[in-house]
Formats: C-alpha cells, sequence, structure tokens
C-alpha cells in the first residue's frame, strides 16, 4: 500500500458549537438561518462531532457541512482538531463520527475498514486532490525548461540559501508534514536540502514574496488550494506516478498519487440513520467551490459567514445533499 503522502498536525482540541451560533478559527454572531429546502423539516439529529485538519480547503467543506447540519438538521456540532492519522484513530473509536475530506491513506483504510471494519468511506466530496513540486510563474517564464524535474540538476545554485548550507534549497511545508520529498531529491539525483516554511500559510507567503521580488524557489505545494487562483504557480513534472512507485522511501522516484478526495466515517455513524451522516455522504462540490468558501475565510470573513454565502448563491446544489423529508 502506497504511505501517505500529507499530514498536517494540529494540536488536539475539542470545541463545541452551539445550533444558535455558528463558527470556525473566528468570531462572529449569529448568520441568519438558510431556507429550508421544499419538503425538509429540520429535525433534531442530536450531536455530531466533525475532524478538523489543518488547512483551508479542509477547514471550507466542514464550514459548509456543519452549517447546513446546524441550521437545516437541528444538530449540534462538535469539532475536533487533530492530525490526520490521529483523526484516523478517533473516527474508528467512535468519538469522532465523520472527517469531510480525506487525502488517500490507503495504508489506513486497509487497517479500518478492510480488516477491522470499524470506518467506512462517505463517498467523494468531488475535489481533485494533486500534490507536487512549484516554482513561481516568474521562473516557468524566464526558465521555460524548469518545469521539467530532469532540468533541475543545472538551476542547483539558483536555488542555494543561508539555510541550504551550499545545497540548493527544497521548501517544505509544516516539518510533521509526511512526504517524499527528502528521498525524491536523493533517488531523482538532485543536490537539494528540504528547508520547511513551517505551515500552509508560511508556504504562500513565501511564494508570494518569491514572484513579487523574483527570488528563485522550488517548493511542495497541492490543489485544490484557493492561491492557485490568485498565483498561477507552475507545476514542476517528476516522473509518471504508477500505483506502488512510492511505497519504498528507498526507491520512490515518481510523481506524488493523484487522490479523488473522500470522506471518512465511523461505521456505526454512517449506518444509524442519522441526517448528518446523510448530509455527509451526500456532499460534493467542485474545487472552484471550494476555493470560494476557502479564500472568503483566508480573507477574515468568519467561516459560517463565507458558508452561508456560498450556500445562498448555490441553492440548487446544497439542497440536493439534505435528507429526503421523512
Amino acid at each position: 500500500m502506497p504511505r501517505p503522502t500529507l499530514l498536517r498536525r494540529a494540536a488536539a482540541r475539542l470545541v463545541p458549537v452551539a445550533a444558535a451560533a455558528l463558527t470556525l478559527g473566528a468570531c462572529g454572531g449569529q448568520a441568519p438561518a438558510v431556507a429550508p429546502a421544499p419538503g425538509v423539516t429540520p429535525t433534531t439529529c442530536g450531536t455530531v462531532t466533525l475532524a478538523s485538519n489543518a488547512w483551508l480547503g479542509y477547514d471550507a467543506n466542514l464550514a459548509v457541512i456543519r452549517y447546513l447540519a446546524v441550521n437545516e438538521l437541528g444538530c449540534t456540532v462538535k469539532i475536533r482538531k487533530a492530525a490526520e492519522d490521529d483523526s484516523w484513530k478517533q473516527v474508528a473509536a467512535g468519538s469522532t463520527d465523520a472527517i469531510v475530506e480525506n487525502w488517500g491513506h490507503d495504508e489506513l483504510k486497509k487497517k479500518y475498514i478492510d480488516d477491522e471494519r470499524l470506518i467506512v468511506e462517505g463517498g467523494l466530496t468531488g475535489n481533485k486532490g494533486v500534490i507536487g513540486w512549484y516554482v513561481p510563474p516568474w521562473m516557468a517564464k524566464t526558465y521555460p525548461d524548469i518545469t521539467d524535474s530532469r532540468n533541475l540538476k543545472k538551476y542547483t545554485p539558483l536555488f542555494k540559501t543561508e539555510d541550504s548550507k551550499g545545497k540548493g534549497q527544497f521548501l517544505g511545508g509544516d516539518p510533521t508534514f509526511v512526504t517524499n520529498d527528502g528521498p525524491l531529491l536523493r533517488n531523482l539525483g538532485l543536490d537539494f536540502t528540504v528547508v520547511y516554511a513551517g505551515s500552509e500559510d508560511a508556504l504562500i507567503k513565501a511564494f508570494r514574496a518569491a514572484e513579487r521580488d523574483k527570488t528563485p524557489l522550488l517548493g511542495y505545494f497541492y490543489s485544490p488550494q484557493w492561491l492557485l487562483s490568485e498565483l498561477p504557480l507552475a507545476h514542476v513534472t517528476l516522473p509518471p506516478y504508477t500505483p506502488g512507485c512510492d511505497a519504498d522511501p528507498k526507491t520512490v522516484a515518481c510523481d506524488y498519487q493523484p487522490f479523488d478526495l473522500d470522506k471518512i466515517m465511523n461505521r456505526k455513524f454512517a449506518q444509524s440513520g442519522s441526517p448528518a451522516a446523510e448530509l455527509i455522504k451526500n456532499f460534493q462540490w467542485t474545487d472552484a467551490d471550494q476555493n470560494e468558501v476557502a479564500r472568503a475565510i483566508n480573507a477574515g470573513t468568519p467561516p459560517d459567514e463565507a458558508a452561508k454565502a456560498w450556500l445562498d448563491d448555490h441553492p440548487k446544489v446544497w439542497k440536493k445533499w439534505l435528507p429526503a423529508a421523512q
């Protein structure tokens, strides 16, 4: 099974959310409820606990699902922040009901879905996950062949920094992200070292600064991500991915696995008949949808307000997610 290729860690914290006031990572007053879908009556669904992982795309999914669960279904929603693998453990244990954006994790699916049968897949989110190496747009224009990893060796001197100790610098995310970058650089014969930015926000600031100041930068990034609609980072092609090519860090020399992002649910919760479980299973949108909400949250809009703005503009989409009237 492929090893996990993305892990964003955050300190575990459980945050209760009252149905009357819905916020995520920001303060804000009560937002007016969206109009119920025809034939749907809000029901008391009890308490639902959802995982929160530390990137804005996830926050966008979570904000929209949580807003509907509270305002349409009458749920009380609790949010549990954790690293991805810890969220899986919590879902398996039943202390968390669902993960609303999952990036692969075939090894965890084998353990908890196939072997232990404690978790089930909750359907696709509609988002396509792409992890890889990127350079700022100015570099792709100035050095057109730099977007082919086979040509990076000759450009190594451009990427030397004080932190890279004589080698080229590859900018990673948080030190706790699980990636293939170190082994990839070594196995592709590139004289680079990974220097960590520290977070998603720090990565974004670094790429923005590199484009603004025309400084060289090669780094880890991914989509869907709202930044790419404003700053079209150039994706560096790596040797093509084939199933299993990334299984062993000693030999990995291929691109990252592409992901059809999905949702992960506790088996008992998924089969409980909870209207929240049906909402989560039915939830599906596009990368553009996610980026719209994530961009608003990044700009300082409280998540509940960002969610409501999107919901107000897309009733034909979200009303299909709600459980049918009993």
